[in-house]
C-alpha cells in the first residue's frame, strides 16, 4: 500500500489539533480587523476603552476576559442546554451530542467536559519533515512515551491545520495547529505499521508544536484548563472563492503566514468518530493525557500540491515552518463541516492507548 493510500485511509483531518508543545510565549494584544481595536493586556488586566460594545468582561481564573455579551459562554460557561442550541441553530445536527454526557470539572475554574464544537471548518496539509529535528522538538519526558513516526528513512510527518470554529461552547474563534504525527504511548516505533495500527483503531496520536488562537477566551481556557501554552494573534478566515483561506499575523499585527486549501468535491461518507489523543504537561510539570473526538460530516482529500497554497514571510510562524525542512505534500484534507468534543486532560499514569 502506498504512503498516500495509507494517509487517505486514515481520514487524518485535523486529528492533531488539541495537543501541545511549545509556543512563542504569551500574547500581549489582540487586533480586530473589523474595527482596528487593540486589546492591551497588562498583568491580566484589559484597558476598558478598547472593549467592543458587543462584549462584556468576565473573570476566568483571575484573568479579565472579554466575551460576546449574551453569547453561549457568557450565559452558560461551557454547558449550554442542547435545547438552546436547537433553537438558535436549527440547521445543526445535534444527534451525536445527545449521546454524550458532560461532567463538571474544576480545572482552575469551573467548566464542563467535553467542550462541544457544533459547526466547524478546517484545512490540513501533511508534509514529510526532517526526523532528527522532530525528535528534538518533543521534550524528553514526552518522547519517553510517544515518538514521531518514521514514514521513510530520516523523514517523519508534520500536519499543518487551520481551523474556523464557527459555533461552539466558546462562541467562535480561529486556530492554527502545527503538529508531529506520533506513536501511541509505550509502543514500538514500527513506522508505517504503527500508523496503520492507529488508523485501524481510529485512535490517533500527535504532538502539537504551535497552537495560536485569536480570542482571549480561547487562550485563557486553553492555558489554564487544558495545560496548553496557547498565545493570542490576529487571524483572518475566508470561505469565499475557490479556496478556503487563513491568514495569520504576528503579535504586532504584521502579516506572518498564509495557508489556502482548494475547495474539493465532497466525498459521500457516513459520519464516523476518530479520536485524537495528546500528552502535555500541567502547571506542576506532570504529564497529562487528553483527547478530542472528531465527527466528520463533509470532507474530501487530495495529494495534488497545487491544491495547497503556502505563503511564508520572515515572521515567527513562517520561520518555524521553514525550519522543519518540509518535503513532499503527502495529503491535503478539506473539511468544510465537522463536529468535535474536547475532553479535559487527566494524569497520564501508565497510559497505554
Amino acid at each position: 500500500m502506498s504512503i498516500f493510500k495509507i494517509l487517505t485511509t486514515a481520514g487524518l483531518v485535523g486529528i492533531y489539533s488539541q495537543a501541545v508543545a511549545g509556543s512563542f510565549g504569551a500574547a500581549v494584544y489582540q487586533k480586530s480587523f473589523d474595527s482596528n481595536t487593540v486589546i492591551v493586556h497588562q498583568k491580566n488586566q484589559i484597558i476598558m476603552d478598547t472593549i467592543k460594545p458587543e462584549q462584556t468582561i468576565i473573570d476566568l481564573a483571575g484573568h479579565q476576559v472579554p466575551v460576546l455579551k449574551d453569547g453561549l459562554y457568557d450565559r452558560f460557561r461551557s454547558n449550554p442546554p442542547l435545547s438552546v442550541i436547537e433553537k438558535e441553530r436549527p440547521d445543526i445536527d445535534l444527534s451525536w451530542f445527545k449521546t454524550i454526557q458532560k461532567e463538571k470539572k474544576d480545572v482552575g475554574f469551573a467548566t464542563y467536559s467535553p467542550n462541544f464544537y457544533y459547526s466547524n471548518s478546517s484545512i490540513t496539509a501533511i508534509y514529510t519533515a526532517d526526523m532528527k529535528l522532530l525528535k528534538k522538538l518533543i521534550p524528553e519526558e514526552v518522547r519517553d512515551i510517544v515518538k514521531p513516526i518514521s514514514i521513510t528513512p530520516g523523514r517523519g510527518l508534520i500536519a499543518i491545520t487551520a481551523y474556523a470554529y464557527h459555533y461552539c461552547d466558546n462562541d467562535s474563534y480561529n486556530e492554527l495547529s502545527i503538529s508531529i504525527v506520533t506513536t501511541k504511548p509505550n509502543a514500538g516505533n514500527w513506522g508505517v505499521f504503527s500508523l496503520l495500527g492507529e488508523i485501524k483503531n481510529k485512535n490517533l496520536w500527535g504532538y502539537v508544536l504551535k497552537l495560536p488562537v485569536d480570542t482571549e477566551l480561547a487562550r485563557v481556557r486553553g492555558l489554564v484548563g487544558y495545560n496548553l501554552p496557547k498565545w493570542l494573534i490576529p487571524i483572518d478566515y475566508s470561505g469565499k472563492g475557490d479556496f478556503m483561506n487563513f491568514t495569520f499575523y504576528d503579535e504586532s499585527g504584521k502579516l506572518d503566514f498564509e495557508i489556502g486549501g482548494k475547495k474539493l468535491d465532497i466525498e459521500t461518507i457516513d459520519p464516523e468518530i476518530v479520536r485524537s489523543n495528546f500528552i502535555n504537561r500541567d502547571k506542576n510539570g506532570k504529564l497529562t493525557h487528553g483527547y478530542t473526538d472528531v465527527r466528520a460530516l463533509k470532507k474530501a482529500t487530495s495529494k495534488k500540491k497545487e491544491d495547497v497554497k503556502l505563503n511564508l514571510t520572515d515572521g515567527p510562524l513562517s520561520k518555524f515552518i521553514k525550519s522543519l525542512g518540509l518535503g513532499k505534500l503527502m495529503r491535503y484534507d478539506y473539511q468544510p463541516e465537522f463536529q468535535a468534543a474536547l475532553y479535559t486532560p487527566e494524569p497520564t499514569g501508565n497510559t497505554k492507548e
